[in-house]
């Protein structure tokens, strides 16, 4: 929970065409689908001692979520921000669309971001469809921010200095609001 002043809110009136989303890593699924987590683990009779990717699998799910305080107080410090999304249940899927103002889109790349292995075991264990993990998970991206596409590299050296790692990860375009997938 936290306070702003009203004349600091962020309505998402000044995202337009043109703007970058920029992602800001999570650290693993944060506490958003663990139903799913825990039927996935039952059913494929994982251990949570297995290794995954120099962890085990109950540290990669186990992970403290991360707090975005100190990145969302540079961002509004450094660049212009639009709007902010905080990808929680549901997802950049449902999340995101809940900033974009009538008329605007968003083009999502899910390749432009490193994807924690802790999804793509999740995926391949639980025959999760891509879309049900992007509907459901963070998929590694745990805060999004709208942002001027000219103060992307300003927001991505503030928040590089902090050690919080960032990602130009899609582009606001004209259309029904909602988010659409960049395929390879």
């Amino acid at each position: 929970m936290g306070v702003v002043e009203r004349d600091r809110i962020l309505p998402g009136e000044a995202v337009t065409p043109g703007d970058v989303v920029l992602g800001i890593a999570s650290s693993g699924p944060h506490s958003n689908g663990y139903s799913l987590i825990r039927h996935v683990i039952a059913q494929s009779g994982a251990s949570l001692q297995q290794p995954l990717a120099g962890r085990t699998l109950a540290d990669w799910l186990l992970a403290p979520t991360v707090i975005y305080v100190r990145a969302i107080r540079t961002l509004l410090e450094s660049v212009g921000v639009h709007a902010l999304a905080h990808i929680t249940g549901g997802g950049i899927t449902e999340n995101l669309p809940r900033v974009l103002p009538v008329g605007c889109s968003a083009r999502i790349d899910p390749a432009s971001w490193p994807r924690p292995p802790v999804f793509d075991w999740l995926h391949e264990a639980g025959g999760i469809s891509e879309a049900e993990m992007f509907r459901v998970f963070n998929m590694g991206i745990g805060l999004t921010a709208i942002i001027p596409a000219d103060t992307v590299k300003t927001a991505s050296e503030s928040l590089t200095a902090l050690d919080i790692e960032t990602w130009p990860i899609g582009v606001i375009e004209s259309g029904e609001n909602g988010v659409s997938y960049a395929t390879a």
